[in-house]
């Protein structure tokens, strides 16, 4: 690990720093010039904002940059991207599944990102998507956190063997256990599938993050079924209800009572705008409706609301960059966040939502002495003009380790009898 100086830069607040990170952990955060120690790399912010890195809560490892494989989403719509998959996945090779999923990998920690929750299909019958994904894990061990779904993408009670495989990549080293219930044939299954997944969270110890809801009908109320579990078992680890877009559907009162619930649980949503963007709706005429969860009002309540990118490239989706500021941009928009308070909240959900959701308190992560010494160094003075110019990190550090670094690149215009550069600043 190398000791690393980084001065000259600002916080979210606006207020300037310097910051010493040695033997992988932050050791000194003080005012410019203040730090006495000396350090193997230094490096200067000039006044960029500088912040703990970010955490991709909710994405897909396996099925990334496989867009136009076998053939390309045509109508856009999650099960024609669901049946390129299963299409695909036949063939499937560990190698090619490493390839691709290193390639992401590479992708998200140049933007910054040191931490990746990634679902993994078990349902596909060879458990390759699995095994390569587990063993990336565990090469990068030491730099970049992996968190692994065991993810049922056909459902559970659809096929028993799925259970099977679920729990057979639990042992193997999965961190969550998932399921899709509004993907089950049946109301009762899609039930039933949700207690199975949590009785399995509870006899391996590990946590229970769920595709949920993750469609318009009103009528699909699976969330409410992972919340009673939650609190009827008094579930010790980390549950979190992905998606569930249904909720933009559901009656105000009866929206009112679920969001208590899921704060009284302790359950952690994530929203995923790229793709629900696209997705939700659009069975719709006019007027369409957004279809993504309420952010403003789970956050009101006291519940956790992370920020997942989700799709990168893939057979569902078509676009992305795993870019985490691309997610915060689209949210703005899509959720009416624009206004200038509301980058707060945005950078709340980036960076400590998006942490809690993995587990880390203030002790792990953030900007003080003794936490993690993993750090952006952003090319943009402050947190409104980094989501929206979404400009490269300049620096990325994770656990006391250089991962990332790029040198910003201006257009020069030429134009009205000179020469200009142009930063969009």
């Amino acid at each position: 690990m190398s000791s690393i100086l980084i001065k000259n830069g600002k916080t979210l607040s606006g207020e300037k720093y310097d910051i010493f990170i040695k033997k992988g952990s932050i050791n000194q955060v003080s005012e410019p010039g203040a730090v006495e120690a000396a350090a193997e790399v230094e490096y200067d912010a000039n006044e960029n904002l500088v912040t703990p890195t970010f955490s991709e809560p909710h994405c897909h490892l396996d099925l990334s940059q496989t867009a136009g494989k076998p053939g390309w989403n045509e109508d856009g719509s999650l099960l024609s991207g669901i049946k390129l998959w299963n299409e695909y996945k036949q063939d499937v090779s560990k190698s090619e599944v490493k390839k691709r999923a290193r390639k992401t990998i590479k992708w998200f920690v140049a933007n910054g990102v040191t931490r990746i929750r990634t679902h993994v299909d078990v349902s596909e019958t060879e458990l390759i998507c699995a095994e390569a994904i587990l063993e990336l894990k565990e090469e990068l061990e030491e730099t970049i956190e992996i968190q692994v779904v065991a993810f049922p993408q056909a459902g559970i009670l659809t096929n028993l063997d799925n259970h099977d495989r679920m729990e057979e990549v639990v042992k193997m080293g999965a961190d969550h256990v998932g399921a899709i219930p509004h993907f089950e044939y049946t109301n009762e299954d899609g039930v039933e599938s949700v207690k199975m997944a949590m009785d399995m969270a509870e006899e391996y110890d590990v946590g229970a993050d769920l595709h949920i809801d993750e469609i318009d009908d009103p009528g699909s109320r699976f969330t409410e079924v992972l919340a009673s579990e939650t609190l009827k078992r008094d579930f010790s680890g980390p549950v979190t209800a992905s998606h569930s877009t249904a909720l933009h559907s559901y009656p105000n009162a009866y929206a009112n009572k679920l969001i208590s619930y899921l704060a009284e649980a302790g359950v952690n949503v994530i929203t995923n705008p790229l793709d629900n963007s696209v997705l939700q709706g659009a069975h719709d005429d006019y007027p369409r409706r957004r279809g993504h969860t309420r952010v403003d009002e789970l956050q009101e309540a006291g519940v956790t609301v992370g920020l997942g990118h989700d799709s990168v490239m893939d057979v569902v989706y078509e676009y992305g960059m795993a870019d985490p500021l691309d997610a915060a941009y689209v949210l703005a928009h899509y959720a009416h966040m624009n206004g200038h308070d509301d980058v707060e909240t945005l950078w709340n959900m980036l960076t400590d939502a998006n942490a809690r959701v993995f587990g880390k308190d203030s002790d792990e992560y953030g900007l003080s002495e003794g936490n993690e010494g993993s750090v952006i160094v952003h090319n943009a003075t402050s947190p409104h003009e980094a989501i929206r110019t979404r400009s490269k990190r300049q620096l990325v550090v994770s656990r006391g380790e250089v991962v990332s670094e790029a040198t910003p690149t201006e257009p020069t215009v030429s134009l009205f009898d000179t020469e200009t550069q142009v930063d969009f600043t």
